[in-house]
């Protein structure tokens, strides 16, 4: 299944798929592409970034157009799939809320577990898309629109709730947000919580209180696993080397890095790529 709306004219795209044919794998290797992903069997395994990620029955999963994400042909999943111009999360964060939360806020794409009442709203949510896609007008490609945000609110409430085990206020919990999207911005220059207490205008004492209070990890440990995240996609997914990796991640010295690396990975860059290769043969 492979439901597609395109605009020529704003060069928008916005389809649903079970990734059960070529023509919608196809889409797995076209750029600038959010995908959620919702596993509908038992159990279904994907690679995102070179690393397997095995969902369970009824798990979401949500990739930015950053990740790098591999399925094998089957009909385990149904998947909306958008560009910026169709829905930009950045420009309408203040409709949604889910940059931080869903997408550009981790190091790994979040995944989010649908108990039996939230099934039912999923289901309705994509129903409706179905059912749109049999309707060819001029407002078509809204409606498609106002059920994804639809969709991605949902989501946001849900993986709140699963990642937030204590009651925060709005304003604080919004800080933590923020962090996430700052860091996925600047990560490849500042590489010190500091310099992101400055833009936030707080201390890095504070970030670093209203982190423990999540329980989530360190506002440190965000931006190390940004970067380590970042190296490894290009270690396996460019040709560029361990060197220009590392001036491209801010680093002015790769023994730097390399050193970085090694302490956060276990092996150092080259032996991490040529491990990973040998596995993969």
């Amino acid at each position: 299944m492979k439901l597609e709306y395109v605009s020529p004219k704003d060069e928008s795209c916005f389809t649903l798929t079970d990734f059960n044919c070529e023509p919608s794998l196809q889409l797995l290797k076209d750029k600038g592409l959010y995908k959620i992903l919702w596993c509908k069997t038992d159990t279904a395994s994907i690679v995102v970034d070179g690393y397997s990620l095995t969902l369970k029955k009824n798990q979401v999963v949500f990739c930015t157009p950053l990740n790098i994400l591999e399925i094998s042909v089957s009909s385990s999943f149904i998947a909306t799939v958008f560009n910026r111009e169709f829905y930009c999360i950045q420009e309408h964060d203040a409709e949604v809320s889910c940059q931080g939360f869903l997408f550009f806020g981790s190091s790994l794409p979040p995944v989010i577990t649908l108990c039996e009442k939230d099934v039912q709203r999923f289901e309705t949510i994509f129903f409706i898309f179905q059912e749109e896609f049999e309707t060819k007008d001029h407002i078509q490609g809204e409606m498609l629109r106002v059920m994804l945000k639809r969709l991605l609110i949902q989501s946001t409430r849900l993986m709140k709730k699963e990642t937030i085990p204590v009651a925060m206020p709005n304003a604080q919990l919004d800080i933590v947000r923020q962090y996430h999207i700052l860091v996925e911005k600047y990560f490849r220059e500042e590489h010190q919580v500091a310099g992101y207490a400055d833009l936030l205008f707080k201390s890095p004492k504070t970030l670093s209180n209203l982190f423990k209070q999540l329980g989530n990890r360190s506002p440190l440990k965000v931006i190390n696993d940004r970067i380590i995240l970042e190296a490894k996609r290009l270690l396996l997914y460019s040709n560029k080397t361990a060197e220009e990796i590392a001036y491209e991640l801010g680093y002015k010295e790769a023994a730097h890095f390399s050193k970085f690396f090694k302490n956060q990975v276990g092996e150092p860059p080259v032996e991490f790529k040529k491990n990973k290769i040998t596995v993969a043969k």
